[in-house]
């Protein structure tokens, strides 16, 4: 039974899924009041608490104490109230790169009672149309420097009644910023529910067609409550930083909402690629680094350049972590990387590594307050070693928008993940590949991260991605997408080394018979690899 809503625009709420459809939902542990605004916990209760001098955020020109970032979120709220007339339930699309004014808008539009949609700078106005008709989104929030998409975008939907910019560096000369600058610093921050929707956070899937989760104010808390808490032992010392864009739940989580959570200081900065994060570790002392495993890799590379000895921890996420790569980290460093699965349906990361309990090609075992077990194809759950569906509950689940596809993500109430895993006798869980991943060839089961990780142990491989390519004979052969390193060539030489270099690391049916050379792999910003894409160009 869901508690009464501080909603005066009913949108989120009329159109969850039918409760029939929802995950089995596991909340022992997670015990919140029902009246609950995140933004407050995040804000207004760590002032409270004692951390206010504190820093909280830090950009590339801009930095925040605890009590700074109160006031400037409750004085954003005004103007949201007051001169944009956003009221509880109302959706607000914020447009902006990692910066300390998206997290202060984050907070203000979450203070308001009205309900997210954090964007990627990248997109498009004909992606961002998408976005505004299935949210329907009246008001939205844009770094100036974004804007010329935005406004295509408004031309375009009836719907998105204002939009308001904000500036993204330290010069405070935007529209949203004149409104708020005189504007009272406290505010009477909305009394939501905690399941109340908080946030909509789009996930494109295999597909490339968006479809908005839903999470409650609640859940938001429940991930720094367990995964933060219990896997990375977060204390108001530690500094994050990361290129995961804020826009997406596992830079949300991991660069603003587990540092405020705990009194700790989030790292902004809009340029966090992976040739500068050494950089940026070094200069902040960070102790904590959320990213991508080509990412380390990189970060690997440079490491004569930067002292990262202030880490202490690293955390992998959005791609398996492929052994190589883990077992040169540890070599280098002497520091763990702890892989884990995370998906957007389930806000962030379920399955971990722990700081004394790390292995290589290992995701780890479930967070404390989740279940996971591998299943077949009708729901059993399959023996230890034999590869199946991953399936999930927990405290958070999977909440389509209007339902979209929750039947197939959620069955029996679990969240069926689209992750082949198979679980080891000691409850260790072991990624094989994304469901549509599975490569059969002449009727052999072959994962394509496998193949990757063998060629990842190739001294001529930078980066690869494997699928399956059609084949009159064999229905399907392995086909690998190869970065080379520098100073190697492509041609017949090089793609027999590495057919051959497979053929001996793994079983030898598994190799790649095709091999195709090219200068750059499709992404996300996340940098997850677009395998889709890699299917459909053929």
């Amino acid at each position: 039974m869901l508690r009464p809503s501080a909603h005066e625009d009913t949108f989120a709420r009329d159109n969850l899924p039918d409760f029939e459809s929802w995950p089995a939902l596991v909340l022992d542990g997670f015990n919140y009041p029902d009246r609950l605004n995140v933004a407050v916990e995040l804000t207004e209760s760590m002032v409270a608490r004692g951390f206010g001098s504190r820093t909280a955020l830090i950009g590339e020109d801009r930095q925040r104490t605890y009590q700074e970032l109160n006031e400037w979120t409750n004085q954003l709220a005004h103007a949201l109230v007051d001169d944009l007339g956003v009221r509880p339930g109302n959706r607000v699309l914020i447009r902006s790169a990692n910066n300390p004014a998206f997290v202060a808008c984050w907070l203000a539009v979450t203070k308001v009672g009205a309900v997210a949609v954090n964007t990627m700078p990248l997109l498009r106005a004909t992606e961002l149309v998408k976005y505004v008709e299935k949210a329907q989104v009246s008001h939205a929030l844009c770094d100036t420097r974004l804007m010329d998409e935005l406004l295509q975008c408004q031309n375009r939907c009836s719907e998105l009644q204002s939009v308001a910019g904000f500036d993204g560096t330290s010069g405070h000369d935007a529209e949203l910023d004149r409104l708020a600058v005189n504007k009272p610093k406290q505010f009477d921050s909305a009394n939501t529910s905690q399941d109340d929707v908080a946030l909509l956070a789009f996930t494109s899937g295999s597909t490339g067609e968006p479809k908005a989760t839903m999470h409650f104010h609640r859940d938001l808390l429940i991930i720094a409550d367990g995964y933060a808490k219990e896997i990375l032992g977060v204390t108001p010392e530690d500094v994050f930083v990361g290129s995961p864009p804020l826009a997406f739940t596992f830079g949300l989580g991991g660069l603003a909402v587990f540092p405020l959570r705990f009194g700790a200081t989030g790292v902004l900065y809009e340029a966090a690629a992976p040739p500068v994060m050494g950089e940026i570790i070094a200069r902040h002392r960070a102790t904590i680094c959320f990213t991508a495993p080509t990412a380390y890799r990189v970060v690997l590379q440079s490491l004569e350049n930067h002292d990262i000895s202030s880490l202490r921890l690293a955390v992998s996420a959005g791609e398996t972590l492929p052994g190589p790569i883990y077992d040169e980290w540890i070599a280098k460093t002497g520091k763990p990387i702890l892989d884990g699965i995370g998906t957007t349906e389930l806000l962030h990361i379920f399955i971990s590594n722990r700081i004394g309990d790390h292995r290589g090609s290992c995701t780890g075992r479930p967070v404390n307050g989740y279940e996971a077990k591998v299943v077949d194809a009708e729901g059993k759950e399959v023996p230890a070693g034999i590869t199946g569906s991953l399936a999930l509950r927990g405290p958070t689940g999977c909440r389509y928008l209007c339902g979209d596809r929750q039947r197939e993500y959620v069955q029996n109430g679990w969240n069926i993940c689209g992750d082949a895993f198979s679980k080891d006798s000691e409850g260790y869980f072991h990624f094989a590949a994304r469901n549509d991943d599975m490569i059969i060839s002449s009727g052999y089961n072959i994962a394509g991260p496998e193949v990757e990780s063998a060629l990842l142990s190739h001294p001529s491989v930078a980066e690869c991605a494997v699928v399956g390519a059609p084949d009159e004979a064999r229905g399907f052969i392995v086909q690998a997408h190869v970065v080379l390193a520098e100073g190697a060539l492509p041609g017949e030489e090089t793609t027999k080394s590495l057919q051959d270099h497979v053929k001996a690391t793994i079983a030898p049916y598994k190799y790649p018979r095709s091999v195709v050379f090219v200068d750059e792999l499709p992404k996300t910003a996340t940098g997850k690899v677009q395998r889709y894409r890699l299917r459909s160009s053929k």
